[in-house]
């Protein structure tokens, strides 16, 4: 144990301190000698420890050491404050045309730094395996969210033949994740489409069957709290049901944009899915060139979707250290959460979930075309309510080279040269949806 010094008493956390990353306690003295190990391969091993706000920080380290933003995200590095650490490294990059301001991102995490906290963020990943797709996320307690992946981001255009998006259940993260914009080599780039707090709605089938009158009602009622849950509770109870109605006031998304999100009972799994017994290797690039000659389709590749958490620097390590990280890695399959986070929720791993717009609650209303060729059709238009026009223009999700970051202004390519980033092969053929 460390002796106290008198420099300790009254130490402080500053933005510059950071831990020296965790290495396993030498428990490998312990083990036989014979026979001898095994040479020691190239593993994965993550760093299961984070610092909070509120335990104590070693001593200070040099500039020359800060951790980089990936290893952050990565759990490689442990820092005291994860708010101040990372909007000081963004506001380095921040443009100042970007909507959101560090200061409003930095006020909008801390109002939510609570159990009943109802924070979200849309992450765009370009993931060299995956693909680019976006990562919804949820807040649902102090410290965790719910993540889906969604392939071409959330539907912009009320009359699109391709309104609905599958959503593929990921691992639980840590709220501080939501903070993050970051770029790696491995795992690709990461940055904030939009972010801001949710709503929840009651959640009704067949909306768009009713009438004028009937949604009238419907409209009225969704106005008026339907009881004392706050609405992190009351997402919690949505999940359970399997059914979530939900809005999400951001700064690129429009004004009342609401999402129906529901599992298909035949997708209703309560226990999460078993190992893997081989895991799917990534091709090189020329050998995968004539499958990338088409576009994916709207779901999800077969094979599992790579979580934001990026894979730890390979590194020498014993037997023994390699089983204890082995067993780390069963943990958080098990659970479906990352260190740090807690699965509050009961979020089951690799589900499909459907997710598409609610065009009612989002301001529209049904049209039927009177013209020969499209007579009995209908289409959604914007609907006036108390002398106020409601609904949005449409809007397209583009991707990696158009998107940009809503709280730095910056697109991926931009986020890999702030990040240093070289060598990325990124998977190709995906194209946005426009029709």
């Amino acid at each position: 144990m460390r002796t106290s010094s008198p420099d300790d008493s009254g130490h402080q956390c500053t933005l510059g301190e950071f831990p020296i990353r965790n290495t396993t306690p030498p428990l490998s003295l312990r083990a036989s000698i014979s026979p001898p190990p095994s040479r020691a391969r190239k593993v994965t091993l993550q760093s299961t420890r984070y610092f909070t706000e509120q335990d104590s920080c070693p001593a200070h380290r040099s500039e020359d050491t800060t951790p980089s933003l990936a290893a952050v995200e990565a759990g490689e590095a442990g820092i005291c404050n994860h708010l101040e650490y990372i909007s000081s490294h963004l506001s380095l990059s921040a443009k100042t045309s970007a909507p959101l301001s560090i200061p409003a991102f930095e006020d909008l995490y801390k109002r939510n730094q609570h159990e009943y906290g109802r924070h979200w963020v849309i992450h765009q990943h370009d993931h060299p395996v995956a693909g680019v797709h976006y990562d919804l996320r949820l807040q649902i307690n102090e410290t965790s969210s719910i993540s889906w992946a969604i392939m071409y981001g959330l539907p912009g255009n009320v009359n699109s033949r391709r309104l609905n998006r599958n959503a593929t259940e990921t691992r639980v993260h840590n709220v501080w994740n939501h903070l993050i914009e970051t770029a790696s080599a491995s795992t690709g780039s990461l940055l904030i489409w939009d972010t801001g707090e949710y709503e929840m709605l009651p959640y009704r089938e067949n909306t768009e069957q009713l009438t004028d009158d009937e949604l009238s009602s419907v409209s009225d009622e969704d106005s008026r709290p339907s009881s004392n849950l706050s609405d992190s509770e009351k997402l919690h109870a949505a999940f359970r049901d399997r059914k979530i109605r939900i809005r999400l006031h951001g700064t690129r998304l429009p004004p009342d944009y609401t999402l129906s999100i529901r599992l298909l009972t035949s997708e209703n799994r309560h226990k999460q899915p078993a190992k893997p017994s081989r895991k799917r290797r990534r091709q090189p690039s020329g050998a995968r060139h004539s499958a990338q000659e088409t576009p994916p389709t709207s779901d999800l590749d077969d094979e599992e979707v790579p979580d934001s958490h990026p894979s730890s620097i390979d590194v020498s390590i014993s037997a023994l250290e390699r089983e204890i990280a082995e067993q780390e890695d069963e943990e958080v399959r098990l659970t479906n959460t990352y260190p740090g986070a807690t699965n509050s929720i009961g979020s089951i791993h690799q589900r499909r979930w459907y997710l598409s717009m609610d065009r009612y609650a989002s301001g529209f209303c049904p049209l039927r075309m009177e013209t020969r060729s499209k007579r009995g059709k209908r289409t959604w238009t914007r609907r006036m309510e108390h002398q106020r026009l409601l609904g949005f223009e449409p809007f397209l999700v583009m991707g990696r080279e158009t998107e940009r970051s809503v709280v730095t202004g910056r697109t991926a390519d931009e986020v890999m040269a702030d990040e240093r980033v070289r060598n990325f092969v990124g998977r190709k053929g995906w194209r946005p949806v426009t029709e």
